[in-house]
């Protein structure tokens, strides 16, 4: 065992031996979990599906795990999202009551930290709880499942329609020495039932924490989900996360996933689509500079007949920040009639700043419509020229095309506050003499002729 392992394994039974009693099944499986991570340890860059991330520095970081969830509610006000939501908010990884907001939850939505959701019945929650996140998907699926004990769960009853989103808000904190948290969160939606999740990863400017996420989302007939998750974590926080969808049929899956922050960023996003008329959505973004590392990987297995994803990803790099993008479509032997389309489009604003993007398709069938494609390139200057002739100085007419840009997955954000938070980082804080409509309008013009 190495030592970077050791260290991890020791904080475990650190945690294990002042936690209470609790079912069998879950000691049975932080069992497993751990045994899995002790047989695989840290990913290494031989390894194919993490061969441009480097997590030596997770791997040697001495995290400890955080005791308590305080925060100011001042500083976490100027940080959440001003949105009418129902809202739970975690610090470093433990549920924070006091910077939630569960009052007035609709009939047919149940919304509580895990914690509370196995106290009360573990054993509902044992069943979906690791069935499409499984401890082989993963070194770091199988650590979350080791120290698994806080989280969300959301469940929706059939036909329950959620008017206001559904924010679930992690605050990284700044403290003497940094933390490590591993959030689950299970979410089941209903028959026909619909909602809008916000993940959002925020914290204080100094903080330098790990968090290692597993997400697992069911969607049964019919079912509409909207998922945005908007990273902006501090410049030294490390963030690994794991996502999994189960599409059944004639349901539909969206996911708007925008990174904006973050030191160390690997997200992996993987969709069964289990029924047919089933639907999948991934839109990126993807915002880097300084020495960011951010690194999306995606997979959609289309396991039935006449199901469909499609999948449009921007990425924006800047001084020496790097990029990795790999997106793979699987197309089973039975599979007919699959409509699967990936698009990636790169901008590198400097001439330091690096991407790796590999779209992939694996098909086992010949009635299909499948297509991929991926672009890399920089700004226009004879676009930015044109712009500064209209009296824009040149930071603001880089970033009105930088935002041009990132328009085509802008314009499918539904929701104004998430759309200006992204705006804000790409294009910056732009002078309010200037209607940004109509001058990003100008500047898209502008960049295809």
């Amino acid at each position: 065992m190495s030592e970077d392992v050791k260290r991890f394994l020791d904080r475990l039974s650190e945690r294990s031996a002042n936690r209470g009693p609790e079912p069998s099944w879950i000691a049975a499986r932080r069992q497993a979990g751990a045994a899995r991570f002790e047989a695989l340890g840290f990913p290494h860059r031989r390894v194919e599906e993490w061969k441009y991330t480097d997590v030596r520095n997770i791997a040697r970081g001495d995290f400890v795990l955080a005791k308590e969830a305080e925060f100011s509610p001042a500083t976490a006000a100027t940080l959440a999202l001003p949105l009418d939501a129902h809202k739970l908010t975690f610090v470093d990884g433990i549920f924070a009551p006091r910077l939630s907001d569960l009052a007035d939850l609709p009939d047919g939505v149940q919304l509580l930290p895990l914690s509370q959701a196995l106290e009360n019945n573990h054993e509902a929650v044992g069943g979906p709880l690791g069935r499409l996140t499984g401890v082989d998907f993963s070194p770091f699926a199988a650590l979350n499942t080791a120290f698994m004990e806080e989280g969300a769960v959301l469940r929706l009853a059939p036909r329950t329609v959620v008017e206001k989103p559904i924010v679930l808000q992690f605050l990284s904190r700044a403290g003497e020495q940094p933390v490590m948290s591993h959030p689950r969160i299970l979410i089941e939606a209903g028959a026909r039932s619909e909602a809008t999740v916000i993940e959002h990863h925020t914290g204080e400017v100094a903080a330098a924490n790990f968090t290692n996420l597993v997400e697992e989302i069911m969607l049964d007939r019919g079912a509409i989900l909207t998922h945005y998750k908007l990273l902006e974590s501090p410049e030294q926080d490390s963030h690994v996360a794991s996502m999994h969808m189960e599409l059944r049929r004639d349901s539909r899956f969206t996911s708007f996933n925008l990174c904006l922050g973050g030191g160390l960023v690997r997200n992996d996003l993987v969709s069964e689509l289990n029924g047919e008329g089933a639907e999948v959505i991934y839109q990126g973004l993807f915002h880097a500079q300084g020495r960011q590392h951010v690194d999306n990987h995606t997979l959609a297995n289309h396991n039935s007949p006449r199901v469909r994803s499609w999948e449009n990803y921007k990425g924006i790099l800047d001084d020496r920040a790097r990029g990795v993008y790999n997106s793979k479509v699987v197309v089973k032997r039975d599979s007919s009639k699959i409509v699967a389309e990936q698009h990636s489009a790169n901008l590198l604003l400097s001439d330091r700043a690096e991407i790796d993007t590999k779209p992939e398709l694996e098909i086992y069938n010949d009635d299909v419509q499948c297509a991929h494609g991926a672009t890399t390139g920089q700004l226009d200057e004879e676009a930015v020229f044109a712009l500064r002739s209209r009296g824009i100085d040149e930071q603001t007419a880089r970033g009105l095309l930088t935002l041009a840009f990132a328009g085509e997955v802008m314009e499918q954000v539904g929701l104004d506050v998430v759309a200006e938070r992204v705006e804000l980082a790409v294009a910056g804080k732009l002078p309010d003499r200037y209607h940004l409509a109509g001058l990003v309008e100008a500047a898209v013009a502008l960049n295809e002729d």
